[in-house]
């Protein structure tokens, strides 16, 4: 049997390839990369839409999250498109919102993923208001109503 040289080449990041293969990277990984990402940026006061927020707030009260909520990825050999609906918080330039969202998805989808974005469509479908804050100390005083005869 005749001695083989294995030939690596490197990788960025330190690792070598030893060989070849497939790698699929689904959808909802890459949806949940967008979500994450999208998230972090300020103004977003959530994902999805109506339905979707509320069974969030479902999985959070039982500890569990669904970073992907509100996002839809479609993903194809080397490139992927990503579909984002969120909720802004009120007081935030809603284009400044959406262009930091699409901006944050596209840097950390082709850094972590490694796909190239052609897209992301950014629908915002609504904005959230604070309930206003009561002042430090202030007591709540009853109404008293009529009784009803």
């Amino acid at each position: 049997m005749e001695d083989q040289n294995v030939q690596l080449d490197p990788v960025p990041g330190g690792s070598e390839i030893l060989g070849t293969g497939r790698t699929i990277i689904s959808e909802a990984a890459v949806a949940k990369v967008a979500g994450i990402a999208a998230r972090t940026v300020p103004g977003v006061y959530s994902l999805g839409s109506g339905p979707s927020r509320a069974l969030g707030a479902i999985r959070d009260a039982v500890g569990s999250s669904d970073h992907a909520a509100g996002v839809r990825a479609e993903v194809g050999e080397t490139q992927v498109a990503v579909d984002i609906n969120l909720v802004a918080l009120y007081g935030h330039p809603l284009h400044g919102v959406a262009n930091q969202v699409r901006s944050a998805v596209f840097r950390a989808v082709e850094e972590l993923v490694g796909l190239q974005v052609i897209e992301v469509n950014i629908e915002i479908n609504d904005v959230y208001v604070a309930p206003p804050t009561k002042p430090a100390g202030a007591k709540t005083v009853p109404v008293e109503r009529e009784a009803l005869q």
